[in-house]
């Protein structure tokens, strides 16, 4: 009991880490703000949060916990309501034995104790954590449990829905209804696990659930086939859908904010022989306000980018698969072009980032708004930058190039290996190569690879045939890293994803090349000799830094020679 009386000021003095002026300020302060004195000394820059830990730990004794590191029980989730949880910053994460472990952010507040020993019936042991630590294990396994309570509410109440449609109806006007949460539980969780696309796949007999995060698909819950009709229509409903039409493949669109960020999401739908599958991109907008620096590039790299990028007029392609961060290079080229003195337009299939400054338009087929539709109407208004979405027919190759031969900046996508095969796709097309060559400024190819797990990650030593993967002498010695695969990343190893490049330059040299041959490897020979690094070449970089792993260059080798 002694302890719960002992103040965080006085053991700070004690420590040495604030004087007894500097306490005696903070707490005329404290009564003006309200604050805990804890918050108040990191806001004034007084202290840090791992000073305060680490008082706390030698004075009282508390044990320091990185729940990122730790397998958390979920019994003990299942005990502590998330509410109790944000309300003194607590996360429970392990029980046994009349014991339940609780990370606390200030072990001083016997409030909060008395409140865990009370609702769980157990003691309660305190440990100490950051509030971040705190916050994003709440986030993450709180998430995680709503999902499994309305998973578990559902088979509870044995919900049928039937194929009649006044029936599905009524699940929306029911705002507590499980199919309603555990959909909403649905999109929450899988903002909160970085995912970027929800699969929803009725089978025979159930309904697979799956999350693609850092670009692999992994699978969150198996539901009962019986509440498809009621998941499909609450998403319907979210997407302003017609929610009695299952004959037909529908798209729609659901703007939301989760977790205080603007979350915009695509619904497919498509009807199979066993229901109606749900597809749900999830594009979270903040995600394309990066800037150059931020894109992952090397220094080499981000001049060749500032090189293409100020020419006056030209096209710049940038290529890759669905998927490879084309949209997030796009708008980042965009920042950078944004300027008073320009007038920038765009059409976009969708527009995924509103940014100020820069007209933008959605094409919409169904009244007859392509991309060459909208090309076509954009060079009327006198644009400097034009950016379209995605060249996907000869007539849309055609009119950008043309756009760009005639004193305007366009930017766009296509769907090629590497650089050099996007000129020979242009040609492809139907555009005369001495077009090509005359308004082609640069390429940028990318890919995507998962990056390491900064909570687990190990060293080891590369064998043989690592080494010659890596172009390295046989008995050259190389550290290599990997992840074991913890709590924090969900035992994948991998947490978050990189950018590799490869940037082509088209200088005259190569403009001549174009116009003579349409032979892509030689046009690669002529880009690596002027100094173009390849995908794989940037991507073996990663692998020395200690960034991303073999595993993932072997990808990328395997596509770069196809």
């Amino acid at each position: 009991m002694a302890r719960n009386t002992v103040r965080l000021g006085d053991l700070l003095v004690k420590a040495n880490k604030i004087t007894r002026s500097q306490l005696s300020e903070a707490l005329e302060i404290q009564k003006v703000k309200r604050k805990k004195l804890g918050e108040l000394l990191i806001d004034e820059g007084i202290v840090t949060e791992d000073i305060i830990i680490e008082v706390l730990q030698e004075q009282l004794g508390i044990e320091r916990v990185t729940l990122s590191n730790i397998d958390v029980d979920s019994k003990a989730v299942k005990l502590v309501n998330e509410g109790l949880c944000r309300k003194y910053e607590l996360f429970p994460f392990y029980t046994a034995d009349g014991v339940i472990k609780v990370a606390v952010s200030d072990p001083l507040n016997i409030f909060a104790m008395d409140d865990v020993a009370i609702t769980t019936g157990l003691r309660v042991e305190p440990y100490i954590s950051t509030k971040d630590d705190i916050h994003k294990a709440t986030e993450k396994y709180y998430s995680d449990r709503n999902v499994e309570s309305a998973v578990e509410e559902i088979t509870r109440s044995r919900i049928v829905f039937h194929n009649k449609t006044e029936d599905i109806e009524k699940i929306d006007e029911v705002k507590n209804a499980p199919t309603v949460k555990l959909v909403d539980s649905l999109l929450k969780n899988a903002v909160e696990q970085r995912a970027s696309d929800i699969h929803i796949e009725p089978y025979e007999k159930h309904i697979r659930v799956r999350y693609r995060i850092d670009g692999q698909l992994e699978e969150i819950s198996s539901l009962n086939i019986d509440v498809l009709p009621g998941i499909v229509t609450r998403i319907k409903i979210l997407a302003n859908l017609n929610i009695a039409e299952k004959r037909i493949p529908q798209d729609g669109r659901i703007v939301t904010v989760i977790n205080n960020k603007n979350i915009d999401m695509r619904v497919s739908i498509i009807p199979l022989i066993t229901g109606e599958k749900v597809v749900i991109r999830i594009l979270d907008r903040s995600n394309y306000k990066i800037g150059k620096d931020n894109l992952g590039m090397s220094s080499e790299n981000i001049k060749n980018l500032e090189n293409i990028i100020s020419a006056p007029h030209g096209i710049i392609l940038v290529t890759g698969p669905t998927g490879s961060g084309k949209s997030t290079t796009l708008y980042t080229i965009l920042g950078e072009l944004n300027d008073i003195n320009k007038n920038i337009v765009t059409v976009e299939d969708p527009v995924e980032y509103s940014m100020d400054g820069i007209n933008q338009v959605n094409v919409n087929s169904k009244v007859g708004l392509t991309f060459a539709a909208g090309l076509r109407s954009i060079l009327r208004q006198d644009p400097d930058v034009v950016m379209v979405g995605e060249i996907r027919d000869s007539e849309t190759a055609e009119i950008g190039i043309r756009a760009a031969i005639t004193g305007h900046l366009v930017l766009s996508t296509l769907h090629t290996n590497d650089a050099p095969s996007s000129v020979i796709r242009l040609i492809d097309m139907g555009v005369e190569p001495f077009l090509v060559a005359t308004a082609i400024k640069g390429v940028i190819a990318q890919r995507l690879v998962r990056r390491i797990c900064p909570s687990c990650k190990e060293a080891y030593e590369g064998d043989e045939a690592e080494r010659k993967l890596l172009n390295l002498n046989s008995d050259d010695k190389v550290t290599l890293h990997r992840g074991k695969g913890c709590a924090s990343c969900n035992y994948t190893g991998y947490s978050g994803r990189l950018g590799v490049y490869e940037i082509m330059n088209v200088d005259r040299d190569i403009k001549d090349l174009i116009i003579k041959s349409n032979n892509p490897e030689e046009l690669k020979d002529e880009a690596v000799k002027k100094g173009m690094k390849t995908l794989s070449d940037s991507c073996r970089e990663l692998v020395l830094k200690g960034e991303t792993t073999m595993e993932e260059m072997m990808k990328i080798i395997f596509m770069d020679n196809l």
